[in-house]
């Protein structure tokens, strides 16, 4: 077993970061996710935002770790779980995947919050868990794992920062509008980019 952790300050405040996130893929800057399916999406009595996706991901695994593992594959699927408390200010994103787990598992854990000093900036705390089974060489592929993990965060971080993918964001029209017995569902989410 592998765990890998990073934390990140994004320059912006976080509600500007959380719709981002939410909407961050696909895109062209991180091309392994090939699609995204929302499967339910749901308003607690709190006035938090559940959402369960299903993620299409297109695993670039090279010959030798294909080999190793003893499969061809590389479309996979996570489950992604996702709550955003807009009165906490916090969104905690659990995702695993489901495809090749008797080979591996990655679960990875996501939390969004204001910045304790300084609430124009969010701070991104992520950590992963990787374990590769019964296969020798199991560490290096859970090494060689947590490295693309990593790497995949540096680029998700500067995605979330990034002017172009804002202008995208705000040329996107609002995709959170669900209505439950006249309640507006999360209006931050819906809101234009300042």
């Amino acid at each position: 077993m592998k765990i890998w952790s990073s934390e990140h300050v994004f320059g912006h405040p976080w509600d500007t970061v959380i719709k981002a996130a939410m909407r961050k893929y696909p895109n062209p800057m991180n091309p392994c996710v090939v699609g995204v399916d929302v499967l339910d999406r749901s308003l607690d009595n709190r006035g938090r935002l559940h959402s369960h996706r299903l993620l299409s991901t297109e695993w670039g695994l090279p010959s030798i770790v294909k080999a190793i593992l003893g499969t061809s594959r590389t479309l996979t699927y996570i489950e992604e779980h996702s709550v955003v408390d807009p009165v906490e200010k916090k969104m905690e994103l659990c995702s695993t995947n489901i495809t090749l787990t008797n080979l591996v598992s990655v679960d990875e854990r996501l939390v969004y919050t204001p910045h304790p000093e300084n609430p124009e900036k969010t701070v991104l705390t992520q950590e992963a868990i990787i374990t590769v089974k019964g296969i020798s060489l199991s560490s290096y592929l859970e090494s060689l794992m947590a490295n693309t993990i990593s790497s995949n965060a540096r680029k998700s971080q500067q995605e979330l920062g990034t002017p172009a993918l804002l202008k995208t964001l705000r040329a996107q029209s609002p995709c959170f509008r669900l209505h439950l017995r006249g309640c507006q569902l999360l209006a931050m989410l819906s809101t234009p980019y300042s």
